[in-house]
């Protein structure tokens, strides 16, 4: 996995710009640590930082490909699954390759089909192609948003990169917030709107979208969504639908030339994940090496309640014996997860998930140690109903985002001088937009129209603010982390699944379950779901109670200019609990709100950000 980055100015010469670009490539060093290249012509310059998995010396980039006295220039982070199959269509259409590497397919197939280039790929992927010729810019990010892009236009410039953190190193990007920003922040965050860059005029392109930038102007255009249509299979056909769709995703993604591995959190999905990878691994001859997480004390600190029944750990045990892997048990401490908040919110560039994001940052430096490549089981949840919304009636019935219902006791925290922002107006505008989106089958029953909307909402919200913790936290350690769940045959078959067929038994994710009978020991395959582990160590309260108290405190916090000091008071003298709901989804709450709150401080404080 890679980090890309550019300029491109059709009105006047750019090359002056090159220590612009080359800083702002720099910012991805993390994202790729083994190579960096750059591509310069007057009116479009590219930068690349590379992460090597494949064909090490055939995948280097930028990648330069001339067809017809016509040069092709394509910068690119991500991964295709089906390269080979791509590759023989190409040549059959007597298209050549001097190397083995995704990348030149990628271009290739470019060059023969246009933007049309997307219906032939599976993979995750940001990349960009410029054409010298035609001075056009081709943009694309892939189907359900694993790889992050953001871009801007000022002063004629049209610049890019897949961080914010990218785009921020260019001098005439400043980091301002308004009031849409705000509510971004305050009101949705951490998940965000699919075109929000958070930052004013800074822009990521959604998810299933690609642009081109030309002397026409900027296009941006939708080239895959879901689609309503009967599902017409018997449920022994569904089951074994499921089972290959899973299976050959899983498989498709362990090409590489780098150690791979997988996270095991001892639930469901990153079981079958582990069990499918380390069953393809005794093939080879190899044994799979499997990571999982905990905390100091939490043996002797977990509180059970409805969102986190169980411990994973001693479940952890069970599945590896099982499978036969080298399984690495990655204990954070709690002081240093509390400290690297702050890592957390530089490698994110925005306030994400607390201490979920930290802890998941410390977690991948420690198998970033080993390995190159891992895959874990995020979307299961979102594809299949694996959430407690899907299944309760009075949070599927709320009209909101059922993972952040607190927007009423998000706006009492608002500064009085921010009054005029309302919050809910913005979140409840972002939840009926998407919801018009949803599609139908025509004379569908509400039931089911109500189970569409509630599968729609979390692959275009719930699911991309994971996929983006996931992404950040793993590069910020140049590890590249692949989810074989979020492979888009996956989506689109399972979104036209009735949902009382995935809610197989009536269980959450039940239709999952039943199709791995056998795989796994019923046990694991029918656990109740336990969500990724968060600590309840009183250490870590201490010590977002005590920063929190102190930036309370401090005259210069920029974060008062936001917040109802007298309000944050009480929720920090109650260690959270007086403000009643979750933060966000099921594990931001208590210690893990007030952790949000430091990270919105230290976010404005390490971006200079300006509030206007």
């Amino acid at each position: 996995m890679c980090g890309i980055a550019g300029i491109v100015n059709l009105k006047r010469d750019i090359i002056d710009q090159k220590n612009v670009l080359e800083n702002m490539t720099r910012t991805l060093s993390k994202r790729g640590p083994n190579q960096h290249g750059y591509y310069y012509s007057p009116h479009g310059i590219l930068g690349h930082r590379r992460l090597i998995v494949v064909d090490p010396a055939g995948g280097t980039q930028p990648m330069i490909k001339s067809i017809d006295g016509n040069k092709y220039v394509i910068v690119y982070n991500g991964e295709l699954y089906n390269t080979e199959q791509v590759r023989k269509e190409l040549k059959f259409l007597n298209y050549e390759f001097d190397s083995y590497s995704d990348t030149e397919v990628l271009l290739t197939s470019y060059i023969a089909w246009g933007s049309e280039c997307l219906k032939h790929i599976n993979g995750i992927f940001a990349f960009a192609i410029w054409n010298e010729k035609e001075e056009n810019l081709f943009i694309a990010r892939d189907p359900l948003g694993v790889k992050p892009l953001f871009y801007t236009i000022k002063n004629n410039n049209f610049i890019f990169g897949s961080e914010l953190k990218t785009l921020l190193a260019n001098p005439i990007v400043e980091p301002v917030i308004d009031e849409q920003g705000i509510c971004e922040v305050l009101g949705l965050g951490p998940a965000h709107s699919e075109e929000s860059g958070i930052f004013k005029n800074v822009f990521a392109l959604p998810p299933a979208h690609y642009l081109n930038y030309n002397k026409y102007g900027l296009k941006v255009k939708e080239y895959w969504k879901l689609k309503a249509a009967a599902h017409t299979e018997t449920e022994a056909e569904t089951l074994e639908h499921v089972r290959s769709l899973l299976t050959d995703a899983i498989r498709g993604q362990l090409v590489s030339d780098v150690p791979v591995c997988t996270f095991l959190s001892g639930g469901l999905d990153s079981s079958l994940i582990s069990a499918i990878t380390s069953s393809e691994f005794k093939k080879q001859g190899k044994i799979l090496n499997t990571y999982s997480i905990t905390y100091e004390g939490n043996d002797k600190n977990f509180k059970a309640n409805d969102f986190q029944p169980t411990s994973d750990d001693d479940w952890v045990d069970v599945i590896s014996e099982f499978i036969g892997s080298n399984h690495h048990k990655i204990i954070n401490d709690n002081h240093e997860l509390f400290t690297a908040l702050e890592n957390a919110v530089q490698a994110n560039d925005v306030p994400g998930m607390a201490d979920i994001d930290s802890s998941l940052l410390l977690f991948c430096r420690e198998i970033s140690k080993e390995a190159v490549v891992a895959l874990s089981g995020e979307c299961a949840d979102e594809i299949f109903g694996g959430y407690p919304w899907f299944t309760r009636p009075e949070l599927r019935n709320l009209n909101t985002f059922p993972w952040s219902n607190a927007t009423k006791e998000r706006k009492a925290i608002l500064s009085p001088h921010l009054s005029n922002i309302n919050l809910e107006d913005y979140v409840n505008y972002q939840y009926k937009k998407t919801i018009d989106r949803v599609p139908y089958l025509e004379g569908e029953s509400d039931e089911n129209k109500a189970s569409r909307r509630m599968f729609f909402l979390n692959i275009k919200w719930f699911m991309t603010t994971l996929l983006t913790r996931k992404d950040r936290m793993s590069m910020a350690n140049s590890l590249e982390v692949r989810v074989p769940f979020a492979d888009y045959r996956i989506v689109e078959y399972a979104y036209n699944i009735p949902g009382e067929l995935k809610l197989y038994g009536g269980r959450e994710k039940g239709l999952l379950r039943k199709a791995f009978t056998g795989i796994l020991p019923d046990d694991i395959l029918w656990r109740k779901k336990s969500p990724y582990p968060k600590t309840f160590s009183p250490e870590y309260t201490k010590d977002v109670v005590t920063s929190m108290n102190n930036i309370l405190k401090d005259k210069t916090s920029p974060i008062l200019e936001l917040i109802n000091r007298e309000k944050v008071q009480d929720i920090v003298d109650t260690a959270g609990k007086s403000f009643g709901k979750p933060w966000f989804g099921q594990l931001m709450t208590g210690p893990q709100m007030i952790a949000y709150l430091i990270q919105i401080d230290t976010w404005l404080r390490k971006y200079n950000v300006n509030i206007i």
